[in-house]
């Protein structure tokens, strides 16, 4: 069954990411679980995971709230194998039929984007998009191995319109797009794959944009 997320807007002057967990405490955004545990035969480790998104016209605002029993930030480099890290991932898919996006961010806010129609051969995005992304880490923004304990971190994310490269995205007032949430961590001691919308394929596979849920933008 499709997820529908209403986004509620936000305005607010020009923030830093920091600011954006007690802005959208202010304006009672409430977290969602990321909480489908979609191939629990083989992967049964589940973290606890949430997410808040709420936007502002121009930009989105997203927040993970995660604890697990470990946590790593390896990839030292935007573009880089952050999946294989404690990682927080945004897919969406601003027209229906078109290109999708997978903008994931590991632990300490190091972040990968790419676009494309399908999994393989996706563009990544270039270095003045990713820098346009401001990104807050609770854990800090220096790349560490993997360190095991329970850990409760946060993560929030400014992304503007211009991030969505390959498409000409004005603003988001009253847009519609399809898009699902994720929390991976493949080489951790207890690697997992979660979702917000449920994925019903054998393996784990976050690049299925028709499982993607409804975003619905005030």
């Amino acid at each position: 069954m499709e997820k529908l997320l209403t986004v509620k807007k936000i305005v607010c002057p020009s923030i830093e990411a920091a600011e954006v967990p007690a802005i959208l405490d202010k304006a009672g955004v409430a977290f969602q679980p990321i909480d489908c545990v979609d191939w629990e035969a083989d992967y049964p480790y589940a973290p606890n995971v949430s997410f808040r998104l709420a936007h502002t016209g121009s930009s989105l605002l997203i927040e993970y709230e995660v604890e697990e029993d470990s946590v790593a930030s390896v990839a030292g480099h935007d573009n880089g194998r952050v999946w294989e890290d404690s990682c927080c991932e945004f897919f969406s898919q601003p027209v229906a039929g078109g290109p999708y996006y997978n903008m994931e961010c590991n632990c300490t806010g190091t972040l990968l984007i790419g676009c494309g129609p399908q999994r393989e051969g996706r563009e990544l995005a270039p270095t003045s998009v990713l820098e346009s992304v401001k990104r807050w880490s609770s854990l800090g923004h220096e790349p560490f191995s993997e360190r095991i304990g329970k850990t409760c971190w946060r993560m929030a994310l400014i992304i503007p319109a211009e991030a969505f490269f390959r498409n000409a995205i004005i603003g988001f007032d009253g847009m519609r797009m399809k898009g699902n949430f994720y929390k991976c961590g493949d080489h951790l001691q207890k690697p997992h794959f979660l979702s917000w919308n449920p994925i019903h394929v054998d393996r784990p596979d976050f690049h299925r944009p028709e499982f993607f849920g409804e975003l619905v933008f005030e």
